[in-house]
């Protein structure tokens, strides 16, 4: 089912009615055609209205009575009946009567009806005027939408569209009835309400039905009006809750109430239709501040620091238009030294709303709160009367000083550095020698990540909280608003916690980019550590890929061989058993294929990880490499007794050469001997 289709009830308004009126139709007490349109349902109107062709004659004009069905179901009333709205059409056998009453939308919307009867409208209505509006004027009639819905009549940014096509200079309205205010859509559209609404869309801003109500419109002369002088106030302060806070500290230096607790009209100072931002002259509280503060010499008598206040440094910083009053609140215009009474520090919270919640949940603040000094204030960061945007390269949040910024505390052997208590050491050294860092400092890409992209501004939490943006939760999250489409392709999967339901840690950004080290991801040095960060998981997987040719020749250095992310992927990890992973049945060719273009379905058939260490994954393997291991142990057992057993007998032949040698060279000596004689004797 579609998220925006409206369920239709089971029971409808009437169900039980119509029960008890087909239990007489049953019985024969009442007749069919009598009460055909309250026990139908729509589809019984529909049979005539929903041609385009229907009219009807209506004091000389042709009406169409034609009813859109698809509008219709798309209106908040499409879980009622037609007859809820129009009773009286009761249907005969030749159908309904043509003169029906005009529908009234009170019997359901009493507490609307009812303030709409008190109103200048419904006087108009009941004079017989016909431009007075009734509820299908501002509303509609069949395609009525709910105020929330953009498509609705009533939608706070078509208000001034709406009320102007009658209150708007030059029409039938405004010039029969004379209104002395002229120019009211002109005007309103130009003012700050109407800037706000109309070309920011901010649907908040006030619009003609938050001043004027929007069904008991009464004029301003009456006492029970919206925008009556003593009502006017409390009409601006359902949006300008603090107005009177406000204007005790801006205007003039004066009291704001004329009486305890009594706020003037705010019309006597800001036109109705008009209003600007303001109409007193911006900056003469701070001409008073500086009858004092501009003196170089001023100095705090509590502690002796300056409290010289440059005015041409205001002048060019983001607070230019911000009176002194406005910071500095609880000054008392009547002392003759109003800052006397400052007992707090400035909180620039007063403006900056979600920056200043979010700072009070981050670690920062939280050092603030228990009164640390080592706690950043804003003046810290952003300064004090120079503050300037962060477009500013002379802003201290300027993309390339983020580093010094932060730095001030971080930088090792600071305050921060020594108090943090994670083992990672000179961060910002690191983030500077990084590819972040690299990209911003020595390349002056301000679009690459600061210390504030990932920590976020205001918000800094440690590592070990769930609500930090770099918890391992959420890193993904944090990376991915820089890196979109990584982000995208990782959460799809194998390591994604979307996808692998496991109580084991899943990897993250930092788990193998790191934190503040990140390198380029085609340098050598990361790509070799690769494997020893795949195996702070995968142990077993990784000793069996440095037994192979592949991992013995990288772990040589050389990065041309295929590593764990070659075959598997960097960010889209599946599976083998998904047909989208690199290496399912479909892929695994072409995958050999970036490496050895002559692969096949017979060369991608190799084991990578085939190991003889695995009985269960590589049978073979294993029995095969103990049968040799046994074999080849058999075989030196065998020959090593053979050469023990063999020893003796090895030395009694040497004994019996050695003897034999010796009886030979005995005889020898014999024969020469006699032969000497014999020589002698002739």
């Amino acid at each position: 089912m579609r998220t925006n289709e409206i369920v239709r009830l089971p029971v409808r308004p009437g169900f039980l009615l119509q029960i008890l009126f087909f239990t007489f139709l049953t019985s024969g007490l009442i007749s069919p055609g009598s009460l055909w349109a309250q026990t139908g349902d729509n589809e019984d109107c529909l049979t005539c209205h929903g041609y385009r062709t229907l009219e009807q004659d209506v004091n000389g004009k042709s009406v169409s009575l034609f009813v859109d069905r698809q509008i219709f179901n798309r209106s908040v009333h499409n879980v009622l009946n037609c007859v809820d709205c129009h009773e009286d059409a009761i249907m005969g056998e030749t159908g309904h009567s043509p003169d029906l009453e005009k529908v009234s939308c009170g019997n359901c919307h009493r507490v609307a009806l009812q303030q709409y009867s008190m109103s200048l409208h419904d006087k108009r209505v009941a004079g017989g005027e016909e431009l007075a509006p009734s509820c299908q004027t501002c509303h509609g009639s069949h395609n009525i939408k709910p105020i929330a819905s953009p498509e609705s009549n009533v939608s706070p940014i078509k208000i001034p569209g709406l009320c102007g096509s009658c209150h708007h200079e030059g029409t039938e309205v405004s010039e029969r009835y004379a209104i002395p205010q002229d120019k009211i859509l002109e005007n309103y559209s130009q003012s700050m309400h109407g800037e706000g609404l109309l070309k920011k869309g901010l649907t908040v801003s006030a619009n003609c039905v938050s001043c004027h109500t929007a069904h008991r419109i009464l004029p301003h002369t009456d006492s029970r009006s919206t925008i009556a002088k003593q009502n006017i106030a409390a009409t601006c302060s359902n949006c300008h809750t603090e107005i009177e806070r406000v204007h005790q500290k801006v205007i003039r230096g004066q009291l704001w109430e004329t009486e305890p607790h009594k706020l003037p009209a705010c019309v006597d100072c800001h036109q109705p239709h008009k209003v600007r931002k303001s109409l007193y002259i911006e900056g003469i509280a701070d001409e008073d501040c500086q009858k004092c503060h501009a003196d170089p010499e001023i100095k705090s008598a509590l502690d002796g620091h300056s409290l010289f206040v440059d005015k041409i440094e205001i002048s060019h910083s983001r607070h230019a238009k911000t009176a002194c009053s406005q910071c500095h609140i609880n000054v008392d215009p009547r002392h003759d030294r109003p800052c006397e009474t400052l007992t707090e520090k400035v909180d620039c919270s007063i403006c900056h709303e979600a920056q200043g919640e979010d700072f009070r949940h981050s670690i920062h603040g939280e050092l603030i709160v228990k009164n640390d000094p080592n706690g950043p204030t804003c003046t810290e960061c952003h300064g004090d009367h120079s503050v300037q945007g962060r477009a500013n390269p002379e802003s201290p949040i300027f993309p390339t000083n983020i580093p010094n910024l932060c730095g001030n505390c971080h930088r090792t052997g600071h305050e921060a550095a020594e108090r943090y208590e994670g083992t990672e050491k000179d961060i910002v050294f690191n983030y500077i020698e990084s590819i972040h860092g690299k990209g911003l400092l020595k390349s002056g890409l301000t679009v690459t990540a600061t210390c504030t992209n990932c920590h976020t501004a205001h918000r800094e939490q440690p590592v070990s909280n769930p609500n930090s943006s770099v918890h391992p939760t959420n890193i993904a999250d944090t990376c991915g608003k820089c890196h979109m489409g990584v982000e995208a392709t990782f959460l799809k999967s194998i390591h994604s916690p979307l996808v692998s339901q496991t109580d084991e840690r899943l990897p993250v950004c930092s788990t193998c980019h790191s934190a503040h080290t990140i390198s380029r991801t085609d340098q050598e040095g990361f790509k070799l550590q690769m494997m020893t960060q795949c195996g702070q998981c995968h142990k077993a997987v990784t000793e069996s890929y440095f037994d192979t040719y592949h991992g013995k020749v990288s772990q040589l250095g050389y990065t041309k061989t295929a590593k764990c992310y070659d075959c598997h992927g960097a960010h889209d990890i599946l599976p083998p058993e998904d047909a989208n992973s690199r290496l399912s049945r479909q892929n695994v060719v072409e995958t050999c294929k970036s490496c050895h273009p002559a692969a096949n379905r017979q060369f991608a058939g190799y084991l990578t990880h085939a190991t003889h260490h695995d009985p269960v994954k590589y049978p073979i393997l294993f029995w095969t490499f103990w049968a040799m291991t046994g074999l080849l142990t058999v075989t030196f057992v065998v020959a090593g007794l053979h050469t023990l057993l063999w020893l003796p007998r090895s030395f009694q032949w040497k004994r019996e050469l050695r003897r034999r040698l010796a009886a030979a060279e005995h005889a020898e000596q014999s024969d020469e001997n006699i032969d000497e004689e014999n020589h002698e004797q002739s």
